[in-house]
């Protein structure tokens, strides 16, 4: 009895454990904005409507009462029926919580399929396709996911005069944002996914990668898949295997560098539709700290030495420098930013930068001296350098005042006394030289 009560409580946990489970990765609601150009005013507008995609991986499925509720204060016509058989519009990142604050965005446009105007995809709309398959509703859908885990751009198509869409192209990313370090290599996480019951599937593919910062964009790769032709630039390459068999068509830059930094965008076309995924990429170096000098002097209560810091090597430009001094009792307190120079930029395109600090051991309380650290705080991390100050005949002379002034004491002694001799040897020389010539 004991044995079956342990069976049911097992078979309990594992049921409940199954249903959080599936309920856990069910596809989302995905509440978006639907934008298209309408008549107004005599002229066409942008407008931005509400809408909601509701998402599943297989086919055909009865609309629940839930959902009919949930879209009640929208649209009618603004409400899509989406099959993603990939999954990948069921991302954990585009779940939100009931009531959260923070959504998922989403944004979709209608999408005219049209052939490919760059010179590397114009191939793939060599074969024909059929006007009746391209002759429907198309969305493109832009779909970002909470905590930068997930960016895609799907392209869906339905039959005309219906709200039920099935996902033809999905391009992503788990990379939305990627910081590397000087010199490592760097992945750019883009993937595809064709609907493999779609005409457009099996006619080729094309693969392009732009970079864009600050208005300035170039090429950076670009393959033909049909034709297999590659067009690339130094330090850019891609897993052709990986491409080819998984749609992985992630962009591998061999050496990262501060020129590196900004906007990527993958494409993938197909013939007649395309879609891409943007990705930022930042180059961030933590700096080199070095205090010059590297040992400071003994001074007196009165007496002014400068110090600097130098912090150079660094990426991007964000940088504080601030001064820290520990006193002999062990509290620690702020000295202020010193100085500062203006930003150099190296060859590399690295930066440096610099603080000068004057220590005044009486205007600024150093008592009898301490630890001086210059701070230096980077996106990519704090870095600290420090230098020792000792100040003398501050109060009454501590052992290490009076051994060092006992010091200074024997060493005029000792010179006085070598001066002393010197002369004292050479009197007596000349006396007795003196003495020889008179006798």
């Amino acid at each position: 009895m004991t044995n079956i009560s342990t069976i049911y409580k097992l078979s309990l946990v594992a049921f409940i454990c199954c249903f959080f489970q599936i309920c856990s990765c069910k596809c989302p609601v995905l509440e978006c904005w639907l934008v298209q150009e309408k008549a107004r005013g005599g002229g066409r507008a942008v407008i931005q409507e509400k809408s909601l995609f509701h998402i599943r991986t297989e086919g055909e499925s009865p609309r629940t009462e839930s959902q009919q509720q949930e879209s009640s204060d929208i649209n009618p016509d603004h409400v899509f029926y989406v099959t993603d058989p990939s999954a990948t519009l069921c991302h954990r990142s585009l779940n939100a919580r009931s009531g959260a604050v923070k959504k998922p965005q989403c944004e979709i446009n209608p999408f005219p399929p049209q052939p490919a105007t760059i010179q590397w995809a114009a191939a793939l709309t060599d074969s024909g396709i059929s006007p009746i398959y391209l002759q429907a509703d198309w969305f493109s859908a832009s779909v970002q996911g909470l905590n930068g885990e997930l960016g895609t751009s799907i392209v869906t198509r339905a039959p005309s005069e219906t709200k039920e869409h099935n996902v033809i192209l999905s391009v992503f990313s788990k990379t939305v944002t990627v910081k590397s370090r000087l010199g490592e290599p760097v992945l750019m996480d883009c993937g595809f996914w064709v609907n493999p019951s779609s005409p457009l599937s099996g006619l080729g593919f094309a693969v392009e990668w732009r970079y864009q910062f600050r208005g300035d964009g170039r090429l950076v790769l670009s393959y033909d898949g049909k034709t297999d032709r590659l067009t690339e630039t130094e330090g850019a390459m891609l897993d052709f295997q990986g491409l080819q068999e998984k749609g992985n068509a992630s962009l591998i830059l061999q050496e990262a560098k501060v020129r590196h930094s900004g906007t990527y965008i993958c494409t993938v076309y197909l013939p007649y539709i395309l879609a891409q995924v943007a990705m930022e990429l930042e180059i961030v170096e933590p700096p080199s700290l070095s205090i010059h000098p590297s040992t400071l002097p003994l001074i007196i209560p009165g007496q002014v030495v400068t110090v600097q810091c130098e912090a150079s090597g660094f990426a991007p430009l964000s940088l504080e420098l601030t001064w820290e001094f520990k006193g002999a009792d062990g509290q620690t307190r702020s000295l202020g930013s010193g100085s500062m120079t203006g930003h150099r930029q190296a060859w590399d395109g690295t930066y440096s930068q610099s603080s000068r600090l004057e220590l005044d051991p009486t205007t600024m309380n150093l008592g009898r001296g301490g630890e001086v650290t210059c701070v230096a705080v980077h996106p990519g991390g704090t870095r600290q350098a420090s230098v020792n100050l000792n100040v003398i005949g501050f109060s009454t002379p501590t052992i290490e005042d009076s051994m060092a002034m006992v010091g200074v004491a024997l060493m005029l002694y000792g010179f006085i006394k070598f001066v002393s001799w010197t002369f004292t040897s050479s009197g007596s020389d000349g006396a007795d030289k003196q003495d020889k010539k008179e006798k």
